[in-house]
């Protein structure tokens, strides 16, 4: 599974890089702080498959990173994403390592 820094990932916004953020946190967490992307929450992801473009980079995040990387294992194994990128330590490691006010719900 590929991965990105928080740092990387900044780097990627300030380029103005082509490729999307999927946040698959719950709407509520959502609201409390993002990141920008698209809101799918996790239990809507496979129903909403359509909506994840195969022809640019996608990083896909939650809190930590572990439900991102379980989601990201069940796309690419049975659903054929190739593209898909994990933010390595979540929306924290961004908060930590970015930007303090990207805090997430707890």
């Amino acid at each position: 599974m590929k991965e990105i820094s928080a740092s990387e990932l900044k780097s990627w916004m300030d380029q103005g890089r082509d490729f999307l953020i999927i946040d698959i946190r719950e709407p509520f967490e959502y609201e409390w702080s993002n990141l920008g992307g698209l809101n799918i929450p996790m239990g809507n992801v496979i129903d909403e498959k359509k909506q994840i473009p195969t022809h640019k980079e996608v990083v896909i995040h939650c809190n930590t990173g572990a439900r991102a990387a379980a989601l990201i294992d069940v796309l690419e194994t049975l659903h054929g994403f190739s593209n898909l990128i994990n933010l390595a330590g979540g929306i924290e490691a961004f908060a930590e390592v970015v930007d303090a006010s990207k805090q997430p719900y707890k």
